[in-house]
């Protein structure tokens, strides 16, 4: 029995091993994207991790000259680790290209999951405020229906968040409030909460943002369906990079 189990761990983290891998190619993928000159929204997320990485050698190695605007603390401590020079809302309004990563993405019309990484508010701020955004994954995260894979996370106002879930509960949203390592309810960066909603499959994302759009104590949510134009994936086979279809 202890041996099965010994080698079940090894065969987890060969697959971690592998797909970081992936994730690192899509990183670096991505960051080729960027020109001299430009602003750039930098993600949140482990793949997006990579891109910045790869962004930092960039500026190091090649000279190019860019500013970020980051989408949350912790990116924002690794942009300024590895070089990066920032910027904010208040000097620049566009964003040239926003590289950032995705907890589902649909091909076609490149409807994304996004916030399992408790960033989606400011993450959509910078989406919605980009030229481009080139969504960085591996293939596991294609799904052939939004919210197979995960839930949908809500970031709300903690005032009345019982409220908020209850309303979101006629939705049959089926919410449940996200929790840090001390037990204690996760606190966004913006000082919201989160309540993570398992749907299921959507068969109209379109629908349910909808409803979500008109829920008071919800602030944003992770259904990103109008936003990004093109996906870098990596998988066995190689770079795919798939555009937005209309």
């Amino acid at each position: 029995m202890m041996g099965s189990v010994a080698s079940a761990t090894r065969v987890r983290v060969l697959e971690k091993s592998q797909q970081d891998q992936l994730k690192k190619q899509a990183g670096a993928t991505a960051a080729r994207l960027v020109e001299d000159g430009m602003i750039v929204g930098l993600g949140t997320g482990s793949t997006a991790q990579y891109a910045i990485a790869a962004l930092g050698h960039r500026v190091a190695e090649e000279g190019i000259r860019i500013f970020g605007i980051p989408t949350s603390a912790r990116t924002m401590q690794q942009a300024q680790s590895v070089g990066i020079p920032l910027t904010s809302f208040a000097e620049h309004v566009a964003i040239d290209l926003t590289i950032d990563g995705a907890d589902e993405i649909l091909p076609g019309p490149l409807y994304l999951i996004k916030g399992h990484g408790g960033a989606l508010l400011r993450e959509k701020i910078v989406a919605a405020a980009s030229k481009r955004m080139v969504v960085v994954a591996d293939d596991t995260k294609l799904v052939k229906t939004l919210g197979v894979t995960c839930s949908v996370p809500t970031e709300i106002v903690p005032f009345g968040w019982e409220a908020t879930q209850k309303k979101l509960e006629k939705l049959n949203a089926r919410p449940a409030l996200r929790l840090g390592a001390d037990g204690k309810p996760y606190i966004t960066d913006g000082g919201h909460y989160i309540l993570d909603c398992s749907f299921g499959a959507m068969s109209d994302p379109k629908e349910t943002a909808h409803h979500l759009d008109h829920v008071v104590g919800l602030v944003e949510h992770g259904l990103f369906l109008k936003f990004a134009t093109e996906a870098v994936i990596a998988g066995a086979d190689g770079i795919k990079v798939l555009k937005k279809q209309s």
